[in-house]
């Protein structure tokens, strides 16, 4: 098992993971990234290629986060559409996992989207099969607590079931989030025992719970404090280490699954990103466009994961 993070790929951030000691890396593929999948040529993927191996550095998936379910027609087709070029990109690249989210309709719930999931991905699993990737569903809610209402479906265990079951495909599992599981008070260890099968990428994130917040606010988070950083809730994404994630637990369930891939680390740590400028976050392509680019928590990250992983 290799350590890593996510990130855009630059000649630079590679350099940056090699010194630390990174050997892995989930590369964003997203429109207007380093490996955009409407613009990369095969001799550009061959120099990133080149570049990583020289490195030891493997490409443990590719990443790309939309809302496929999204009521705004123009912005459901892009998506949507979009997905398969990933998918034959990453196939040009050899590697073999995309992550992405399931998307959801907020004007429905949860039962209401798996039609449309259903037919969508039914479709993609087929494409998958054609392209030998495989499609791996992250598992965070996406919620807006001001609006209670979500862009990803696929956020718990009781719910995976009910995807695995609309469309029954081996081309479609998890990348599994355990901080995403803390703050929703879901046993992480044992989820990630419960769908050993089905867990194709592994993100490395933490989660820190402000128990002052949630005692006055409850569960359903504060709605009129102003936003900071990512968003204004109870719960805060760190770096490995500095949450309420148990590692030790966490990196043994992992191996008991029977896990064979890398764990890279989805840094959206605010403490540390704090150290540095951030732009303006509009999209999932903003967030790790900013924050993989602060170090601080990718080096404290990594300490927190080497001390417990033998490569």
């Amino acid at each position: 098992m290799r350590i890593g993070f996510y990130t855009n790929y630059s000649k630079e951030t590679a350099e940056f993971a090699h010194e630390v000691g990174f050997t892995s890396l989930q590369l964003s593929a997203w429109p207007g990234s380093a490996l955009d999948a409407n613009t990369t040529t095969d001799a550009e993927l061959a120099e990133i290629r080149r570049d990583l191996d020289s490195k030891n550095i493997q490409i443990s998936a590719l990443g790309y986060y939309p809302n496929y379910l999204h009521p705004d027609d123009h912005e459901r087709e892009a998506a949507q559409t979009y997905l398969p070029k990933v998918m034959n990109l990453a196939s040009r690249l050899g590697v073999e996992v995309v992550a992405t989210f399931a998307g959801q309709d907020p004007r429905l719930n949860v039962e209401e989207n798996i039609p449309a999931f259903k037919e969508l991905f039914s479709r993609y699993c087929d494409l998958a099969e054609k392209s030998n990737v495989k499609i791996a569903l992250e598992n965070c809610p996406m919620i807006n607590v001001v609006t209670m209402k979500g862009n990803n479906i696929a956020y718990s265990p009781e719910i995976w079931d009910v995807i695995f079951d609309a469309v029954p495909s081996d081309r479609l599992g998890l990348e599994f989030d355990p901080s995403h599981l803390v703050w929703q008070g879901i046993d992480y260890c044992q989820a990630i025992k419960d769908y050993a099968s089905k867990v194709f990428h592994v993100h490395a994130k933490d989660m820190e719970i402000d128990r002052k917040i949630l005692a006055r606010s409850g569960i359903l988070g504060r709605s009129f404090a102003p936003k900071k950083g990512l968003d204004r809730r109870w719960w805060r994404a760190r770096a490995p280490g500095w949450g309420e994630v148990d590692w030790p637990k966490f990196i043994s369930a992992v191996i008991v699954s029977g896990y064979q891939g890398n764990l890279d680390i989805e840094h959206e740590d605010d403490v540390f990103a704090s150290m540095q400028t951030i732009h303006s976050i509009r999209s999932e392509a903003d967030v790790v466009s900013n924050y993989s680019q602060e170090r601080a928590g990718l080096r404290l990250g990594y300490n927190t994961l080497s001390k417990l992983i033998v490569t």
